[in-house]
């Protein structure tokens, strides 16, 4: 099933009304789910976040977005802050925040005494020691 199929079939079993417009991937996006363009109705989503949380967040996304839609289409607040917004995207089980999908992915041991650091970001080994020991940190790959 495509996206398009997806979203259609979610509109009608979550909302009771028809998605009548287009739904696309968008590998630009980082830190959203999904995003609603009043302007032409299309929705756009994040694959990175049905492969990294499964179908059953990713469909809670889809309701998100759905609810900025369907809202927007009937002429009532559509924005975040809005109570209709948030009175529907409640009723309908939808996700307010993405999952964060951050994973420390640098990790650091020291030579003297074996302690182990994860961290985001990389860390200049010259300049920062061992925090039990002030031993040199060596990057694990």
């Amino acid at each position: 099933m495509n996206l398009d199929d997806y979203v259609r079939q979610v509109s009608l079993e979550d909302f009771g009304l028809p998605f009548r417009h287009k739904a696309v991937w968008n590998n630009r996006l980082r830190s959203t789910g999904g995003r609603f363009f009043p302007n032409d109705g299309h929705l756009d989503f994040n694959l990175k976040v049905l492969e990294e949380h499964g179908e059953a967040v990713f469909r809670k996304i889809v309701r998100h977005e759905l609810c900025h839609y369907h809202l927007y289409h009937s002429k009532k607040g559509y924005r975040h802050r809005d109570k209709d917004f948030k009175d529907l995207l409640k009723q309908v089980d939808g996700l307010r925040f993405v999952p964060s999908s951050r994973q420390a992915t640098y990790h650091y041991s020291c030579r003297a005494c074996g302690t182990i650091y994860s961290r985001q970001r990389r860390i200049n080994q010259t300049k920062y020691r061992c925090g039990k020991c002030l031993g040199q940190l060596d990057l694990n790959l």
